[in-house]
């Protein structure tokens, strides 16, 4: 059983300029990150496109959608940038594929050190190979349904959409 990772950009791959004091993009630093977590699963890594997701547009996403539909496999993890991540969920649920899709991201660049990012990416890796088929949000340890989910711009974190939960533990 293998696993797909579709890489879009976002906060997960940015590096900082010292001399500018600007976030960009470079590499990604998914193998890194695989390598660093000891990751044992059969995973091909493919990169899409490496911006942040406050940029995408509708063409953007829709080479998603296509990539996702042309994959052999039918578990598949994206980073993405978390800010436009729940647009994006919700047009991969529309296209109905038959796989399960998980999409993950970081709140910190991976670069810094501090980020959420390495366990964002385990926990999306684990529910991908678990969850039914379907489109999900991973973050912070949490699964979200793509008709389920608002990010909380407030606090920083996702959330179930108020009013729609699904019986898990919040």
């Amino acid at each position: 059983m293998s696993v797909r990772v579709f890489v879009t950009g976002g906060t997960f791959d940015k590096e900082y300029d010292e001399l500018t004091g600007t976030l960009h993009f470079e590499n990604t630093h998914l193998p890194a990150m695989l390598q660093r977590g000891r990751c044992m699963l059969d995973v091909a890594v493919d990169v899409l496109m490496m911006i942040d997701s406050l940029e995408m547009k509708e063409g953007h996403r829709t080479r998603i959608v296509e990539a996702c539909r042309g994959a052999a496999e039918t578990q598949i993890v994206i980073t993405h940038g978390t800010d436009t991540m729940v647009e994006t969920a919700r047009l991969l649920s529309a296209a109905k594929l038959d796989k399960t899709i998980v999409l993950t991201g970081a709140m910190v660049p991976y670069a810094f050190g501090s980020s959420d990012g390495l366990f964002n990416l385990g926990s999306a890796l684990s529910f991908a190979q678990t969850l039914p088929r379907g489109v999900y949000v991973a973050m912070n340890g949490r699964y979200f349904t793509a008709d389920n989910v608002v990010k909380n711009r407030n606090v920083g974190v996702f959330e179930e959409t108020a009013g729609e939960a699904d019986g898990r533990d919040p």
